[in-house]
């Protein structure tokens, strides 16, 4: 096996770096009723069934742990380019708990990576702060999205926000305006950092068994949101 897991601008990323995250995060049993075969089956085929099945997972969690590995590098190098004070190292031994929402919303390879790693969230944090949010489109927000400004006495009667609804059954803009725009700034925070992470990812090099989990030039790849 190689002894980097990437390189990123000339420079390897140690695997020992992918090894202390992978021992930080166990592996989950992948076992499921797609790779179960059936009770008729001779054993023989049911433990090369499950010894490929782990073996499989087991290399996608290598690529995926890498790309965590990688972006916190990315991420390092963003920061001291940005002359952004010094972000603290991440921990090998732990990986914060990452809830499903925010799988959901960002991809376990960034919700993993903003957990994993300060020079992530120092450059996050940045770029949130950069976005400026007009006025017209926090407005908008409000006016586009009115079932989530029913007051409480709204929602305990059942008031239909888009039929029913009277001005007295919503909260008044004026006290929800810095929360939307709060909302709308964050997530325009996050849409920077995933464009900047695609276009710093584009000249990362992988030796063979590190390639991205969705790269289909290799034969385990698989492609999730």
């Amino acid at each position: 096996m190689s002894e980097h897991a990437a390189v990123v601008s000339g420079e390897p990323v140690p695997v020992e770096r992918v090894d202390a995250l992978l021992a930080a995060v166990p592996a989950r049993d992948t076992r499921t009723a797609r790779d179960r075969p059936s009770a008729q089956d001779p054993e023989t085929a049911r433990t090369e069934a499950r010894t490929e099945a782990l073996a499989r997972a087991e290399r996608q969690r290598r690529r995926w742990a890498t790309q965590v590995v990688v972006t916190d590098e990315l991420a390092r190098r963003a920061c001291a380019e940005r002359g952004l004070a010094p972000p603290g190292e991440v921990s090998p031994q732990r990986v914060p708990a990452v809830s499903g929402t925010e799988v959901a919303d960002l991809g376990s390879i960034v919700a993993v990576a903003l957990a994993h790693s300060p020079a992530a969230r120092a450059l996050l944090a940045a770029l949130e702060a950069e976005q400026r949010v007009p006025e017209e489109a926090v407005r908008d927000y409000y006016v586009r999205n009115r079932d989530r400004f029913l007051t409480k006495d709204a929602l305990r009667r059942g008031v239909d926000p888009f039929a029913t609804a009277t001005a007295d059954d919503f909260r008044p803009y004026e006290r929800v305006r810095d929360d939307v725009a709060r909302e709308l700034r964050r997530a325009r925070g996050r849409q920077a950092f995933f464009d900047w992470l695609d276009r710093a990812r584009e000249g990362v090099a992988y030796p063979a068994g590190h390639e991205h989990p969705g790269d289909p030039a290799h034969p385990d790849h698989e492609h999730r949101h």
